[in-house]
């Protein structure tokens, strides 16, 4: 059983009760005070001209879905290139959840980091990079006291399994991840460069 099941459409399209001092800071920003505003109400906001930094969102829906898909406002990664032929790989906090959005291996705290490393591996991937283009990641950790032993042997086999030479810089952070059942989640920073076109 999940204990925090997600939600439905009907419950995204609830109606929204906003707080006096909410309307107030929605309409400061251009926003209606009393009801959800509509896609690209703001866009002029950002018509300043056109950006040299190109976005796109990364996926891998064979081994995870869209956290949009269940409510969330964040995609599963971003790719950013930059004009010098520097591009960065942003994974979101990823964890161990499959292609249909269910939590996987509920209650197995080891399963769930090999989930999490191949769910993080398949986004890489799909750029065209791997674990040796990650520079950064930050994990997050329900119980750091109880799990933190087996999540560090967990990523040192990992990352020693794959030659990684340093290993990633890395933070561990204690934190209530989005659902109860999730017990670890990761996200990371990867580089890649390629050539600048002229």
């Amino acid at each position: 059983m999940n204990p925090d099941p997600l939600p439905s459409a009907a419950d995204l399209e609830a109606p929204v009760r906003y707080s006096e001092a909410e309307k107030r800071e929605r309409r400061a920003l251009g926003l209606p005070s009393s009801e959800p505003s509509p896609r690209g109400l703001l866009s002029h906001l950002g018509a300043t001209g056109h950006s040299l930094i190109r976005k796109r969102i990364i996926t891998a829906p064979q081994v995870l879905n869209e956290a949009g898909e269940y409510g969330s406002a964040f995609p599963r990664g971003l790719r950013v290139e930059f004009p010098n032929g520097i591009t960065h790989l942003l994974i979101s906090g990823t964890a161990s959840v499959g292609a249909e959005g269910q939590t996987l291996h509920p209650g197995d705290f080891r399963a769930q980091c090999w989930r999490t490393y191949r769910n993080i591996t398949e986004l890489l991937a799909s750029e065209g990079a791997n674990w040796h283009d990650v520079v950064r990641t930050t994990c997050y950790l329900r119980d750091i006291e109880r799990d933190y032993a087996d999540f560090n042997a967990v990523r040192n086999e990992f990352f020693r399994a794959l030659g990684l030479d340093p290993f990633p810089a890395s933070t561990g952070i204690q934190a209530r991840i989005c659902r109860s059942d999730l017990l670890v989640e990761i996200e990371a920073l990867a580089y890649l460069y390629s050539e600048p076109r002229l």
